[in-house]
């Protein structure tokens, strides 16, 4: 193969962690939006008044697939075998850093949904007692604190790759 350099199957890593973590951050976006949008459907038949107060978690789900979308980015900007050499180390450093957001995006957002859901929903806390609201509130941002240690530990892991042979 012409104008390569470093290992032939390394880019297939690096690739597969920017679909990782892609993929796994809007699948946890989902559920939690499902999830948490089913007690809201739910909310809005019986107390219409409470439908755009318990909407919070739906929007926070929302958030997760930026995550995944903001690792996915930057690994596939740091892919360029013609340009650089590009080793497996470096495949690796971007598949464990896209497998480390997406996995503490899916993660956060099957809390976020659960939480969310019981939340909101008519026969479950905000409906019966409006008190509660600021507990799920503090409950989904710890939820959501969970995906962004994923993103944050995804950055410098990613930003290890390159810096396994001096070129």
């Amino acid at each position: 193969m012409a104008g390569f350099s470093g290992d032939e199957t390394a880019p297939f890593f690096g690739f597969l962690g920017a679909a990782a973590a892609l993929v796994f951050s809007c699948m946890g976006a989902a559920y939690g939006t499902a999830k948490s949008g089913v007690g809201v459907a739910s909310m809005g038949v019986m107390r219409p008044e409470l439908v755009m107060k318990s909407i919070v978690p739906v929007v926070m789900a929302g958030v997760l697939g930026i995550y995944g979308l903001i690792i996915a980015v930057i690994i596939s900007t740091g892919i360029n075998p013609k340009a650089k050499s590009y080793y497996l180390f470096d495949g690796y450093a971007h598949l464990s850093s896209g497998l480390a957001c997406g996995l503490a995006g899916l993660s956060a957002g099957m809390a976020i949904g659960i939480v969310g859901d019981a939340g909101v929903s008519i026969h479950r806390a905000n409906a019966q007692q409006p008190k509660l609201f600021v507990g799920m509130i503090l409950i989904l941002i710890f939820a959501e604190a969970l995906a962004l240690y994923g993103l944050i530990v995804g950055i410098i892991l990613s930003s290890r790759a390159g810096q396994s042979r001096a070129d």
